[in-house]
């Protein structure tokens, strides 16, 4: 199944403002999302990459 997280459930995980979210999107950093139609979301499997290759 493939899960998504919101903007704000994001943010919460990462323990940051959803508008920090909002500007790595326009700064293209951040961890990949997708945008289905004018929402925006978060495949966890993206978020899980990302959060690995923080760690290095």
């Amino acid at each position: 199944m493939n899960e998504h997280l919101s903007e704000k459930a994001l943010a919460r995980r990462l323990s940051i403002s959803h508008r920090t979210l909002q500007r790595w999107r326009q700064e293209g950093i951040g961890p990949g999302y997708l945008k289905l139609g004018h929402r925006v979301v978060y495949p966890l499997e993206m978020v899980e990459a990302w959060e690995r290759s923080c760690r290095k």
